[in-house]
């Protein structure tokens, strides 16, 4: 939809230069001979502005939507809104490499000053950390992720920078001495400019009944 709108918004202004005057009273047409060709134009102009301002409409409807509120350390309220989907596309790469136990998509994607927080305390410093632990990791105890859900969601810190975060949900099922074990797990990850900054981990064993 995106791409068609901007090729309509492209259209729109090659009318606009080619036909059309603007002055203080609004849009007025050219002096054209033939009626008819300009009745013509007319519609189809009438045509191409309803497509973008209906594109300019779904674009400003899903631009800076209040999804909640964050906690700043002071207790002040901080607007969440929706998020851009790209950053969603990047933690689905991400998780699918860990999938696939693709090393080195993993390091390519993770940040100069990458970190991680485990659900018990581990922390994880660099990508060389990552790496390590991520090694020893697959061939102990085999995890693999079924994603359940993706929320792009951003909030402006009090410093005026954007953070755009992924929350996910997956099923996660992994060996712990040879016995099979599923759990939940949340991430909430800081993406920027396609790389992962950093992100959390939360999990709980998943109940028999669910």
């Amino acid at each position: 939809m995106s791409s068609l709108c901007n090729f309509e918004q492209n259209h729109v202004r090659h009318h606009f230069n080619s036909e059309w005057q603007i002055g203080l009273g609004g849009l007025n047409l050219l002096k054209k001979d033939n009626s008819k060709n300009n009745k013509m134009r007319k519609y189809s102009l009438l045509i191409l502005l309803s497509i973008i301002f209906s594109c300019n409409y779904k674009e400003a409807r899903t631009k800076n939507i209040q999804i909640g509120v964050e906690i700043s350390d002071k207790g002040e309220q901080i607007s969440l809104n929706a998020g851009n989907m790209s950053t969603v596309s990047v933690w689905q790469k991400y998780i699918d490499a860990h999938n696939n136990r693709d090393i080195k998509t993993i390091k390519s994607m993770n940040a100069d000053e990458f970190k991680v927080y485990g659900p018990r305390g581990e922390f994880i410093d660099g990508s060389e950390a990552h790496e390590e632990f991520l090694l020893a990791w697959f061939s102990g105890n085999n995890p693999k992720w079924s994603p359940k859900y993706f929320i792009a969601n951003e909030v402006v810190d009090s410093e005026g920078n954007l953070m755009q975060w992924v929350t996910s949900c997956h099923d996660l099922t992994l060996f712990v001495d040879n016995v099979e074990l599923k759990v939940v797990q949340v991430h909430d990850a800081l993406i920027k400019g396609g790389k992962v900054q950093k992100f959390y981990v939360y999990e709980r064993i998943k109940n028999e009944n669910e």
